[in-house]
């Protein structure tokens, strides 16, 4: 069957409004073209080797091709070329640039980042939109660490005074030892354990399995969505461990409380039948379309496989670098076309069904599972 001719598919979808639904700062100070390199690698956690580039990749090659024209430079331009010009502008400038053009209503931003990326305040006034908090469960044991008293007292009364402005939570379980093993609620007094020997240890980076589990658990009573990270991340974190069928016995006990599983590659699979076994889990694509860069579009078609369309959500994760913010929209959009024009041209969906889809996931499963029209 030839190809369509009928622009409204692509016109809806260049225009949608998205709700990013997991997203960090961008930076707010200067920096060397090292800085800037190594964030276009998310696996490394050392800088990049002597020989290598962060430019000579599929993410970096999306920012020659797609970011290039937002600052005045023709498509595909050369890396020097990129870096130069680059650098005739402050971060808050570029901000400034990338993020509107995004095309983002809503920013949901995991906070638990460090200090030198922009905050709520200033990311909603550089992209003129909204910006609402994702409470990181892990910063909020660590706090509770920190104060006086009973720790399971301290951590209660932590998240909820941050819950009273945000909207949803997030753990880096797999960054902290991974979803095999027990996540089953502890007891009280294994939790006042747990404290007291990581309060002996300094009370710093958490990975005590007892009071992860509680946070967990205290997050599932908020009755607000609870994101994890999964699969793809840096090397710190085992990705074996990060499958989501780890988490069978944990959904089993989860109640109505959302679950996000964010990012997912290499487990959009797994994410996917999860969603379509669990009312209440959901998955997104963020973080890893970036990276797929062109090959994006197999990967978001390999999550519309078994998800319900109801439980697929959008995000980019930018997080540095203003670019990510804008990238993560951009391939998203050029993907999704991709993906439905073609169900679209062989005659196994309706234009009309997939532009309801593009709304689902742009904005309308966000919109309602994080009640964001009752902030």
């Amino acid at each position: 069957m030839p190809a369509s001719t009928d622009p409204s598919l692509a016109h809806h979808i260049a225009q949608v409004p998205l709700v990013d639904q997991h997203v960090h700062g961008c930076w707010s100070t200067a920096g060397d073209r090292n800085r800037f390199e190594n964030a276009l690698n998310e696996a490394n956690t050392q800088p990049l080797a002597n020989f290598d580039s962060g430019f000579d990749s599929q993410l970096g090659f999306s920012v020659r091709n797609h970011c290039a024209p937002i600052i005045g430079l023709p498509r595909h331009a050369a890396p020097q070329l990129y870096w130069e010009r680059r650098t005739r502008f402050s971060e808050a400038e570029l901000a400034r640039l990338f993020l509107p053009a995004a095309g983002v209503t809503d920013w949901l931003v995991d906070t638990g980042m460090p200090a030198e990326v922009a905050g709520l305040a200033e990311l909603a006034d550089l992209s003129g939109a909204r910006a609402a908090e994702v409470v990181r469960l892990e910063q909020v044991a660590e706090q509770a660490a920190q104060a006086p008293g009973d720790y399971a007292s301290a951590f209660e009364e932590i998240l909820h005074r941050r819950m009273a402005t945000a909207v949803g939570t997030k753990s880096i379980l797999a960054y902290r030892g991974g979803f095999d093993g027990d996540l089953t609620e502890p007891s009280a007094q294994q939790v006042a354990e747990a404290a007291k020997r990581w309060r002996g240890e300094g009370g710093s980076r958490l990975h005590d399995r007892v009071l992860l589990r509680f946070g967990l658990h205290q997050a599932l009573r908020l009755d607000r969505p609870l994101q994890f990270h999964v699969g793809f991340g840096d090397r710190d974190c085992d990705l074996h461990k990060t499958n989501p069928l780890y988490l069978l016995d944990f959904l089993r006990q989860s109640g109505d409380t959302p679950i996000v599983l964010l990012h997912c590659y290499p487990y959009e699979r797994e994410a996917g039948y999860l969603s379509q076994a669990f009312n209440n889990v959901y998955l997104d694509g963020g973080l890893s379309v970036n990276y797929l860069g062109a090959r994006a579009p197999a990967f978001i078609a390999r999550i519309l496989e078994l998800a319900p369309f109801r439980k697929i959500l959008y995000s980019s994760d930018g997080f540095g670098p203003a670019e990510l913010h804008y990238l993560g929209a951009t391939l998203w959009r050029n993907g999704i076309h991709r993906v439905l024009q073609g169900f679209v041209d062989s005659g196994d969906w309706s234009p009309p069904d997939a532009m309801r889809v593009v709304d689902l996931i742009a904005h309308d499963n966000a919109t309602r599972i994080y009640r964001l029209g009752n902030q």
